[in-house]
């Protein structure tokens, strides 16, 4: 059964909400900016899209949840971002196509795993070619309880399987700094969108 994220945020039971972005994004931003359009799924409250704004041209933050869209949007602008409501699984025209960069967090752990496949092809139609895709996947997302609801983890084969054939892997590391209690459960890779048909 799909997640009602805006239910989510209606009881303000929301533990990935952690505040401020991400240190892996952060870190990453210090050594290597990212400049031009930046689509981010999944964005609750908005930390990592105003974290990429301080770099990048403009940064599209998308969520399910008008909650988390509303919620983002009384945050001061940093740059060029916006918040829409929107699917990444079914991106309006104007959103397709267009960007430099697809910045993943905690999206991809969020959705069911029988969807994966589906998440890679929606990522790659949102960006341009040759367009890039940095991410921090959890390897373990550190939860004791049933694996039956989100945040679901994801093995580095799996990633090479689901990503192999529509992205090339150009950089993967374990980020020096996470969330606390997240140390040594998230991976960060960067990924470029192959040509059609290579």
């Amino acid at each position: 059964m799909p997640t009602d994220w805006e239910d989510h945020y209606q009881r303000r039971e929301t533990p990935w909400e952690k505040g401020e972005a991400s240190p892996g994004l952060i870190d990453y931003l210090r050594q290597e900016p990212v400049r031009g359009r930046v689509l981010v799924p999944g964005c609750g409250f908005g930390h990592d899209v105003r974290a990429l704004a301080a770099t990048a041209d403009e940064v599209v933050g998308i969520d399910l949840a008008p909650s988390a869209v509303a919620g983002a949007r009384r945050f001061p602008l940093v740059g060029g971002e916006r918040y829409e409501v929107a699917n990444l699984f079914a991106l309006p025209k104007a959103l397709r196509g267009n960007f430099d960069w697809v910045w993943e967090h905690t999206c991809f752990c969020a959705i069911d795993r029988d969807m994966r496949p589906a998440y890679v092809e929606a990522v790659a139609g949102a960006l341009k070619p040759g367009g890039h895709l940095l991410a921090i996947f959890y390897l373990d997302p550190g939860d004791d309880g049933p694996d039956d609801h989100p945040p679901y983890g994801v093995s580095l084969a799996e990633l090479d399987a689901l990503f192999g054939g529509r992205f090339a892997l150009l950089r993967e590391w374990l980020p020096a700094r996470a969330y606390p209690g997240r140390e040594g459960r998230e991976w960060m890779r960067v990924l470029q969108l192959r040509a059609e048909g290579k």
